[in-house]
C-alpha cells in the first residue's frame, strides 16, 4: 500500500498520497486540495512545490550531485561532447556513433539563417543588450517557419524545429556580438564542431585568418555541459508553463531566455567581474573587501560564491576550476582582474568564515573568468548561458508536450479591497 500523508482541516482529516521519485525524493500530492478540501497551498517563489514530474535532470543541493538523466556531470564533462549532451537530453539515451553522425550533420544542416534577418540585426543600435536582441531573434525565427506553429503537428516537424534551434542559436548569438562592434557578420563554417564553430563566427573576420585555440574551444564545450540543464530553474520553469500554452517553441525558448536575462539568475557571471572591477578599481586590497563581505552592516557581497540549490561544494565548480587554470596557463595572460579573482578565490577555500557557510566558488565564478580571458565581452556572458542551456530548455518542453500536461495556471491569496460600489468622479 502506497503511503499517504493526512491534513486536517476544520476538524476533518484528509489523505493525500505521497509519491516517491527514484532517487528516493517524496512529494505529497496536493493536486486535488482544493477540489477536495476548498483551500489551497501559498509558496512564494515555488521553493517547495514540485510542478512537473521529469526524468531530465537529478540535482541533490546537499550533497553536491547533479545528473543529467542518471549521467554524473562529471563523467560527462570529462568525456562527452556539447552534442553528445544535447542528445542524450533529448532523447534519453546517450548516441551510437552512426546517431552522434545523423545528428550532428542535421545540426550543421541548419547553421545558416535566412539572409532577410540581417535587416533585424541592422535596426538595432550598437548599444542594444544582446539578450534582447538573442531574443527577439529567436522568436522571429518563427515567423521564417510557420509550419512550426503547431507543436503537435507531427514528430518529425517537432525534431526539425528543435534542431534548427539548436543550430541557428550559436549564429544568431555570435551576430549579436558582431552587430554591437559593427563587424561584419562571419557565416557558419561547418568544418568546425560546435563550439569551435562557434568562436570562428565570433572572432573571425573575412581579411584575417582565425585559428581556434584547442584549449579555449574544450573550456568552452565545458561550459556548455555544465550549463545544459539544471532541473526547475526560473527560465526552465518559464519554458514549462510558456510552452504549457502550446506556443511554438521559437517563442517558448525566446520566454525562458528573457527569464535567463535578469541579474538574480543568468546575470550572475557578469556580476563576478563587476564585482572584480570594482575591487581593482578601488585600489585592488582583497583584504579589504573580504572584510567588508563578513560584516553583517555592510551591503557589500561576494559575487559567485555560495549557490541557492547547492547547500555544498557547486559540482560544476569543481569541473570548471581545472578548465579556467587551464585557460589562464595557456593563454599567459597578466589581468590584474584575474589576479584578484584567485586571491578571492584562495580566501573562500580557506577562511573558516566562509567555509563554515559553504560559501564555496561556484560555476558562475569561474566562468565568468573564462569568459573574460577568452575574451568575450561582458555583456555576452549571459548569451553564452544561454546557448549551453539550450538543450535543457527543449528537452523540458519536449517532455512536457509529450506528457500533454495542462496549461499553467497557479493559484493566488487575494488580499485586497473587498467588494465595493463604484463611485462617480464628480463625487469622490
Amino acid at each position: 500500500m502506497s503511503e499517504l500523508a493526512k491534513i486536517e482541516l476544520d476538524g476533518k482529516v484528509y489523505e493525500f498520497p505521497v509519491v516517491v521519485g527514484t532517487e528516493n525524493e517524496k512529494a505529497i500530492d496536493i493536486s486535488k486540495l482544493r477540489d477536495t478540501t476548498g483551500y489551497i497551498t501559498l509558496d512564494t517563489g515555488y521553493k517547495n512545490t514540485g510542478a512537473t514530474k521529469s526524468s531530465i535532470t537529478f540535482l541533490d543541493g546537499e550533497e553536491g550531485i547533479l545528473h543529467y538523466r542518471g549521467y554524473s556531470i562529471e563523467e560527462l564533462a570529462e568525456k562527452a561532447t556539447f552534442l553528445e549532451v544535447a542528445y542524450l537530453l533529448l532523447n534519453g539515451e546517450l548516441p551510437t556513433q552512426s546517431e552522434l553522425d545523423s545528428f550532428g550533420s542535421s545540426i550543421k544542416k541548419h547553421t545558416l539563417v535566412h539572409e532577410d534577418m540581417k535587416r533585424f540585426f541592422e535596426a538595432y543600435p550598437a548599444k542594444a543588450h544582446p539578450m534582447g536582441v538573442l531574443s527577439s531573434m529567436i522568436c522571429s525565427l518563427s515567423t521564417f517557419y510557420p509550419e512550426s506553429l503547431d507543436p503537435h503537428r507531427s514528430k518529425e516537424m517537432k525534431e526539425l524545429t528543435m534542431h534548427r534551434l539548436l543550430a541557428k542559436m550559436p549564429t544568431l548569438a555570435a551576430w549579436a556580438y558582431k552587430n554591437s562592434i559593427r563587424h561584419p557578420f562571419m557565416y557558419p563554417n561547418n568544418d568546425y564542431d560546435y563550439c569551435s564553430n562557434f568562436l570562428h563566427m565570433m572572432y573571425a573576420m573575412p581579411t584575417e585568418e582565425y585559428k581556434v585555440d584547442p584549449v579555449v574551444a574544450a573550456a568552452l564545450n565545458k561550459l556548455l555541459i555544465l550549463h545544459a540543464d539544471h532541473e526547475q530553474n526560473c527560465s526552465t520553469s518559464t519554458v514549462r508553463i510558456v510552452g504549457s500554452s502550446q506556443a511554438n517553441l521559437y517563442a517558448t525558448i525566446s520566454a525562458g531566455i528573457s527569464a535567463l536575462w535578469g541579474p538574480l539568475h543568468g546575470g550572475a557571471n557578469q556580476e563576478v567581474i563587476e564585482m572584480l572591477e570594482q575591487i581593482h578599481n578601488d585600489g585592488g586590497d582583497v583584504d579589504k573587501w573580504v572584510a567588508k563581505a563578513k560584516d553583517k552592516e555592510d551591503p557589500f557581497r561576494l559575487m559567485g560564491f555560495g549557490h541557492r540549490v547547492y547547500k555544498n561544494f557547486d559540482p560544476r565548480a569543481k569541473i570548471i576550476k581545472k578548465a579556467c587554470d587551464d585557460v589562464l596557463e595557456k593563454m599567459g595572460i597578466n589581468d590584474p582582474m584575474l589576479a584578484i579573482a584567485k586571491r578571492l578565490e584562495q580566501v573562500a577555500l580557506e577562511d573558516e568564515y566562509f567555509k563554515a557557510r559553504n560559501l564555496y566558488p561556484n560555476v558562475d565564478f569561474y566562468s565568468g573568468i573564462i569568459y573574460k580571458a577568452i575574451g568575450i565581452p561582458t555583456e555576452m556572458f549571459t548569451v553564452m548561458f544561454a546557448i549551453g542551456r539550450l538543450p535543457g530548455w527543449i528537452s523540458q518542453w519536449k517532455e512536457m508536450t509529450e506528457n500533454k500536461e495542462p496549461i499553467g495556471r497557479p493559484r493566488q491569496i487575494y488580499t485586497g479591497y473587498t467588494s465595493r460600489s463604484f463611485v462617480e468622479i464628480t463625487k469622490r
